[in-house]
């Protein structure tokens, strides 16, 4: 099985992610950024675009995920942001017409609360600024997007906590929670490790 999750930027794509691998059996995270950025730094830096633009990163994608799924046991989840409908098409599309059994999930939120998350994580991260300044920018976009029916399942996340979104998705999905919750200050020291992790 292989879960993807969908979001605008400051939904809790990769928090939710990373929550669900430590609390489910044999779970793997597959992160489609590292292929972009490879692939982005081959090329000059006045070159680079946003790396979906890349026909090589969705077609490596679909690949590297098909395998990703066939080889692993447990489910293999994908945080990743995707709202133009062609490239969802391709990707989501193209693994489910390769036989993959993929569960798409889309946590919306409110541009409000997206907004709150993010300015949080600009007083986290200094270093990050200019990139939340982009990932403010993208939120009309990617709430629209994502609200249209070709991106369900949506999973509203303004009023629920990350612990609230992995237990709904593992139960939406049948998957068992052999993990339970992190004490709320065991929690938060995770989740700025994640962050940490995840600067780019």
């Amino acid at each position: 099985m292989l879960i993807w999750i969908n979001g605008a930027f400051g939904a809790g794509k990769t928090q939710t992610a990373f929550e669900l691998r430590r609390r489910v059996v044999d779970a793997h995270v597959a992160d489609p950024e590292l292929i972009g950025f490879a692939l982005q730094r081959t090329l000059p830096r006045a070159a680079r675009p946003d790396f979906q633009y890349l026909a090589p990163w969705r077609s490596a994608l679909v690949d590297i995920l098909q395998q990703a799924e066939a080889a692993h046991a447990g489910p293999v989840l994908v945080p990743m942001t995707i709202v133009r409908d062609d490239y969802f098409d391709e990707i989501v599309g193209g693994l489910g017409s390769r036989g993959v059994d993929v569960r798409h999930y889309a946590l919306v939120a409110s541009p409000e609360t997206l907004l709150k998350r993010l300015s949080t994580r600009i007083a986290f991260v200094r270093s990050g600024l200019r990139r939340e300044t982009w990932a403010v920018q993208q939120i009309p976009r990617c709430v629209a997007a994502l609200a249209q029916e070709r991106y369900a399942m949506h999973v509203h996340t303004d009023h629920r906590t990350t612990d609230e979104v992995v237990e709904w998705i593992a139960a939406d999905a049948g998957l068992a929670l052999a993990a339970p919750r992190l004490a709320p200050w065991r929690y938060q020291l995770r989740r700025l490790k994640v962050g940490i992790d995840h600067i780019r």
